[in-house]
């Protein structure tokens, strides 16, 4: 790298590593993937260093804005898989609750989760898939649809049966039957 490149690098961090920083962190949400995502995006640039003729443009702006956002997004669908592919854990039965909620709070909350899952429990596979797809994961009715191999219709009907069933079972138990059920 010779020192023309080296000063250009160095204008080009001191007036878009804060925005890039910022473009990162409202893409990913995290602060430290944030930081990896504006690394990530000036090894990037190095590599197309020469072609940056003026580091205060517009088209160097839209050029830099274009690279953290497509980096953000590499790093935020990498990580959405690596999450999708481990198993979940609800370790919320095995929290230890903090000294502003006494333990029957906690241990309430704990046995209304449980009871949320079994009434889950009572639905078939697809309907019971679909709710986890659009209330769990908050995926797009399109993606709920392709998922389910459903059109996006069928997906919304089934969808809106399982949560009238669940309301009405919900409805027809006794708190005991609702704290039992299997």
């Amino acid at each position: 790298m010779t020192y023309e490149d080296s000063e250009k690098l160095k204008k080009i961090y001191d007036i878009y590593e804060q925005p890039m920083y910022r473009i990162a962190f409202a893409v990913l949400k995290n602060s430290e993937l944030a930081e990896d995502a504006v690394s990530d995006a000036f090894i990037r640039i190095i590599s197309r260093l020469k072609k940056i003729t003026e580091p205060n443009s517009p088209k160097t702006k839209a050029y830099i804005v274009k690279v953290i956002k497509s980096t953000s997004i590499n790093i935020y669908r990498k990580n959405k898989r690596s999450l999708a592919c481990e198993t979940p854990i609800d370790d919320t039965v095995i929290q230890i609750p903090d000294s502003s909620q006494n333990v029957e709070e906690h241990v309430e909350e704990v046995i209304d989760r449980q009871n949320k899952r079994n009434l889950l429990n009572k639905l078939n596979e697809t309907d019971r898939n679909i709710i986890n797809l659009r209330c769990g994961d908050e995926l797009s009715w399109k993606e709920v649809a392709e998922r389910t191999d459903l059109t996006e219709s069928t997906a919304r009907k089934r969808f809106e049966r399982a949560k009238k069933y669940l309301i009405k079972k919900k409805g027809d138990m006794t708190d005991e039957e609702y704290q039992t059920t299997e």
